[in-house]
């Protein structure tokens, strides 16, 4: 890959339903800067037609898939979400087609990017940027966002959080945590502040 002096490559991480959108969404619009986002590609990694939807089918069976042929998510991450070694499985399939992906869009502009990974530590990731943000809310929060968005139940919810690297430990790795335990008006301000003042790199 090319070098990445003199380029601000801002790894945009955090906990499933943190506010990373959100964050991700201000520094596109604001800033303008270019948006990877690491969701996006994933579902691209098990489109019709691709390999990791053939392994996931095979592995998982045709009653994995809708009536279209497309993957049915739900279905998958009710069992990945309850089984750790099958979660394994499945980001092994889906990890380096996100991590290729990234690599070629970075090599191929020269411009400032935000990187949006929600599994940037547990993926191994971190080489690709040149810092690290954590968007940081209170567990409780956490909870309750992600059960309104996606309709969850408190223990389906709690299984997904469970699923990820602890949010702690995630901001005491960051060069800056965003704090989005407030308002929008209080991110946002976090932000402009970083982007104005690149965060020093943790000792």
């Amino acid at each position: 890959m090319e070098s990445k002096r003199n380029r601000r490559l801002i790894g945009l991480t955090g906990g499933i339903s943190t506010g990373k959108s959100t964050a991700s969404k201000y520094l596109e619009t604001n800033y303008k800067l270019q948006i990877l986002d690491a969701d996006i590609y994933a579902r691209e990694a098990v489109k019709i037609g691709s390999e990791g939807l053939k392994a996931i089918a095979s592995r998982y069976g045709e009653s994995i898939l809708l009536v279209d042929g497309s993957l049915n998510r739900q279905q998958l991450g009710n069992i990945v979400f309850k089984q750790p070694d099958e979660r394994q499985w499945l980001e092994k399939q889906i990890h380096p087609y996100v991590r290729n992906t990234f690599v070629r869009e970075i090599n191929n502009s020269n411009a400032d990017m935000v990187i949006v990974v929600p599994l940037l530590f547990e993926a191994e990731m971190t080489d690709l940027v040149t810092e690290i943000w954590v968007v940081y809310c209170k567990p409780i929060q956490q909870l309750a966002r992600l059960m309104e968005r996606e309709s969850l139940t408190l223990e389906a919810a709690q299984a997904r959080t469970r699923s990820q690297m602890p949010l702690e430990e995630k901001c005491h790795r960051a060069h800056l945590v965003l704090d989005n335990s407030s308002n929008l008006e209080s991110l946002f301000k976090q932000i402009d502040a970083a982007i104005l003042n690149p965060p020093l790199p943790r000792q």
